[in-house]
């Protein structure tokens, strides 16, 4: 009796075939118009929002400049999604308004305005240097002198943009000098706003006298010579800010001006 042969195994099922756009390399780029991944878009917003708060604080966009998404999504070199979230969050920042529900402008910050932040800073500001010279560490010491002396530099090439750095970067190490971070989250929301004030200061060898001024009180460990010295670099600052914004400043800061009440520009630092 013959044995029958064993039958072959079945053959597994062919795969189904791709359309030929399905078949390029996995390391292809993706399209242009594929849409970005949240993490990557996400990105690229707070890359077009720090970009348009640092033309508005350096005066590239002026007060009243209208913001439109078509043409600064094509200079910056994304879509305009980005670029309308970053105009969301400059409005939120009060960098930004809405004349109409489709026309943002750079805005234009009222003497109130101006006032109002310097109150704040005037608050939070001494607070934060007074801690600083209670918790302040060799370290932290060494780090702002070595900002002054950059300030020093800056100030005797009469470099605007050299010394705003430094400036900012001086209140922003002392304010991390004082250590506590709930004192830090307050203060960040107006600090763009802060800046793009201070920036009309010119009287940059006055600034750089104060701040050396407030490194030797935080270095002497007396809270209460800290504040002293923090609370005059504040006030002086106030009136010099208002005074190049609105006219005079006479008395407690107070500012005489014939042209009344008003809003006035606040841009980048004014021409030589």
């Amino acid at each position: 009796m013959t044995r029958a042969e064993p039958s072959p195994p079945p053959l597994p099922p062919a795969a189904p075939s791709l359309p030929p756009s399905t078949l390029s390399s996995p390391l292809s780029a993706p399209s242009p118009s594929s849409p970005l991944p949240p993490s990557s878009l996400g990105a690229v917003r707070e890359r077009v929002l720090a970009e348009l708060r640092q033309e508005i604080i350096d005066g590239r966009l002026r007060p009243g400049d209208r913001l439109v998404e078509r043409e600064l999504a094509d200079r910056l070199g994304v879509s305009r999604v980005p670029v309308r979230e970053a105009i969301r969050a400059l409005l939120t920042d009060g960098f930004v308004t809405f004349e109409t529900p489709r026309r943002a402008v750079v805005r234009t910050l009222t003497r109130t305005d101006v006032t109002e932040l310097f109150e704040l800073r005037e608050a939070l500001e001494v607070y934060a240097t007074g801690l600083a010279a209670q918790r302040a560490t060799r370290a932290d010491l060494d780090g702002l002198e070595e900002l002054l002396d950059r300030a020093a530099v800056a100030t005797r090439a009469g470099d605007a943009a050299a010394i705003t750095e430094a400036n900012t970067r001086i209140h922003d190490r002392i304010l991390a000098t004082a250590g506590n971070g709930l004192l830090i989250s307050v203060m960040e929301p107006v600090d763009g706003r802060l800046r793009w004030l201070t920036r009309r200061n010119e009287e940059w060898p006055q600034l750089l006298t104060e701040h050396r001024e407030l490194y030797e009180a935080i270095a002497s460990r007396d809270p209460e010579k800290a504040r002293a010295s923090a609370l005059a670099h504040v006030r002086t600052n106030r009136a010099s800010t208002l005074r190049h914004l609105f006219g005079e400043v006479s008395g407690e800061g107070e500012v005489s001006d014939e042209s009344g009440p008003g809003a006035a520009p606040v841009a980048g630092p004014s021409p030589a």
